[in-house]
């Protein structure tokens, strides 16, 4: 393999029902900082129906400055196949030097596929990403259960593979004013190999804000325990307009469904305010929250890990708490 071939970086520009992904536009702002780095540019693969091509110029003013735009039927709704057909022959075409694409249900299930047909590495997960002085990416993820960071390289292979969660990068700020090009690419698809047919979607209906974009999360651990706590915390989230999350611990035991898990085996939050309440912050837990504007953490013990990391830290018994900060919130509703 000649390296020297491949450059630029490229984000797949997720996309469901016609709308790009909050993961999509953080993926742009990481890859203009390592393409800047590389002094390269930005490639976005964005891939749908015939009203997809609204979406291009977003991801241009999101930090794109090209814009590969795959229209088709088959592409309309995502299937394995058809966007693994797609990108690879993106791929072949315009040899990129990386790529990365969220470690969404969708991209868990591209990214394994496309290193596959690409003869080269995945790194999943990774929560950090830089450009090294021999212009490899480096890829850090946890490894070990959350107990130590890994940095990896696909020194040997191109293109260089990496998913990321929703929450873990910071998207640029959106400018109209950029200018980029947008380049139509026509799929051959290999229809033989299609083994899937996508006859019905059906929506789960639900109330709540998913909590990777929840402003205010009250998120609770062991030190919460009960399932009578768990109602004060969602008690307490409704008199602050917040989300409630919870740990690992809390997950297992039932009382809470995991979407609403907060860590490395749950999502990656980062709201203005995390509230976290009887959380002792293993870092498993930290990993998914630490970039959170602000942080208070109310536990009984002094030296628990999120005292460390915590903006504001409160010594003292979260069940004694929360019910005196319900009290609190509604007597000055009242006033």
């Amino acid at each position: 393999m000649n390296k020297a071939e491949y450059k630029n970086v490229f984000v797949f520009a997720e996309q469901r029902e016609g709308k790009i992904q909050a993961v999509a536009i953080e993926l742009l702002g990481k890859a203009r900082s390592l393409a800047d780095s590389l002094e390269e540019e930005v490639y976005a693969i964005l891939l749908g129906g015939k009203d997809i091509e609204q979406n291009a110029q977003t991801l241009i003013a999101y930090g794109a400055d090209k814009v590969i735009l795959a229209m088709d039927k088959e592409l309309e709704n995502y299937t394995t196949e058809s966007y693994a057909q797609a990108i690879t022959q993106i791929v072949n075409q315009y040899k990129p030097s990386i790529i990365l694409l969220g470690a969404t249900t969708i991209g868990r299930d591209l990214g394994p596929r496309l290193s596959a047909r690409l003869t080269t590495g995945l790194t999943a997960d990774c929560t950090k990403l830089e450009i090294s002085e021999e212009k490899e990416l480096l890829m850090t993820r946890p490894a070990f259960g959350g107990n130590l960071m890994a940095t990896i390289i696909c020194s040997e292979h191109r293109p260089q593979m990496s998913t990321v969660r929703p929450g873990v990068m910071k998207a640029m700020i959106k400018d109209t004013s950029r200018k980029g090009e947008i380049i139509s690419f026509e799929i051959k698809f290999n229809k033989d190999k299609f083994r899937v047919r996508i006859k019905e979607t059906i929506k789960e209906k639900s109330n709540m804000i998913d909590i990777s974009d929840a402003k205010v999360l009250v998120s609770g651990g062991r030190g919460v325990g009960t399932e009578k706590g768990f109602n004060f915390l969602k008690e307490l989230a409704t008199e602050l307009n917040a989300e409630v999350a919870a740990s690992r611990a809390m997950v297992d035991a039932g009382l809470v469904e995991h979407k609403r898990q907060v860590g490395q085996t749950g999502q990656t939050v980062r709201p203005d305010l995390y509230l976290a309440f009887g959380i002792s912050g293993a870092i498993q837990h930290v990993a998914g929250m630490e970039e959170s504007e602000f942080i208070v953490a109310i536990n009984k013990d002094r030296y628990a890990p999120i005292m460390q990391i915590a903006d504001l830290g409160i010594v003292g018994d979260c069940k004694k708490i929360i019910p005196a900060l319900i009290d609190r919130l509604k007597s000055r509703t009242k006033e």
